[in-house]
């Protein structure tokens, strides 16, 4: 039997709240990627190119260290992963997500959140981060969206 993660970093809560829909859609584990340090609201200022986030993204090797783990990740066929977009990209923490798991066989499905910017070269820089024969499956990006268009959305990745 398939079984199903969907795991998240949220800065806002923006991301959260898609995770969660998303996990009852699916009928998926929920788990919440946190920051071993969590951020404060300097911390995300990206006007601020000396804030924490900004360090962090115009560093592509800067991996945030993660405060909780996936407790069984070999349980996992399927996993979900959101984030928001910062930079056209997703946030560095969860490339240390991902490479902190053996993904191998798995199936990977990268989903964000933002309120204009694009996925840009999210799926090239994650794929990275997984072994070779991860499953990946393209990336979306979300706005505001209804749980019927998630449903929609997860039954047309032919899982």
């Amino acid at each position: 039997m398939s079984k199903t993660l969907v795991a998240y970093f949220s800065a806002s809560g923006v991301t959260a709240k898609l995770a969660k829909s998303l996990a009852q859609v699916t009928g998926a584990d929920l788990h919440e990627i946190q920051p071993a340090e969590p951020y404060s609201s300097a911390d995300l200022d990206w006007t601020n190119k000396k804030s924490r986030s900004s360090v962090e993204m115009n560093d592509p090797s800067y991996r945030p260290a993660i405060g909780n783990q996936v407790a069984d990740m070999e349980q996992y066929d399927t996993v979900f992963v959101g984030f928001p977009i910062w930079w056209y990209v997703a946030p560095t923490i969860i490339n240390t997500f991902l490479e902190s798991y053996d993904f191998s066989g798995k199936t990977v499905i990268p989903f964000a959140t933002s309120g204009g910017s694009g996925m840009g070269d999210t799926d090239r820089v994650l794929k990275g981060c997984c072994s070779r024969d991860t499953r990946w499956k393209q990336g979306r990006r979300f706005g505001s969206v209804k749980a019927a268009d998630l449903k929609s959305w997860v039954d047309g990745l032919g899982l």
